[in-house]
């Protein structure tokens, strides 16, 4: 052949890849994505049915109709929380057991929780709004007692 007669043609590239399918490789990463996004949703789940299940028991020992009885309720349950982060604390009395409860928070040395202390064995009426305060501030501890948390 000679070059007068040799025919040249240009450099062919190919065509794009096209984006789906995609590769074996990115179905692995999707894969691994949706395995991690449900084991993160279903601890989230877990843990808000959990922390439900807790406010409810919170909520039916308060469903005592006479306050003291709520108070003693709310005090049972407040030391059984307790063990869940010092298998002694259950025995506290006092002074003692009010420190323990105050946490890192606060509230029951000086506050609306030294009701705790005898609002049980009370024989007057304990007052609606120093319950309600005492119900509120017991309701946030017992929480981060099951939650594991001083």
């Amino acid at each position: 052949m000679s070059a007068t007669t040799l025919v040249l043609r240009d450099v062919h590239v190919p065509a794009t890849p096209s984006l789906w399918p995609p590769a074996p490789g990115w179905w692995l990463v999707f894969a691994v994505a949706l395995a991690v996004l449900a084991m993160v949703a279903g601890w989230w789940w877990f843990r808000r049915r959990r922390r439900r299940r807790w406010q409810r028991l919170f909520e039916e020992a308060c469903a005592q109709p006479e306050p003291v009885k709520q108070i003693a309720a709310i005090s049972d349950l407040l030391r059984r929380a307790a063990r869940r982060i010092e298998p002694k604390a259950d025995r506290l009395q006092g002074e003692d057991w009010l420190r323990f409860l105050d946490g890192q928070s606060g509230g029951f040395s000086t506050g609306a929780g030294r009701i705790v202390l005898d609002g049980g064995y009370r024989r007057q009426i304990v007052d609606s709004d120093e319950l309600e305060r005492f119900r509120t501030l017991a309701r946030g501890r017992f929480l981060q007692l099951m939650a594991g948390r001083r």
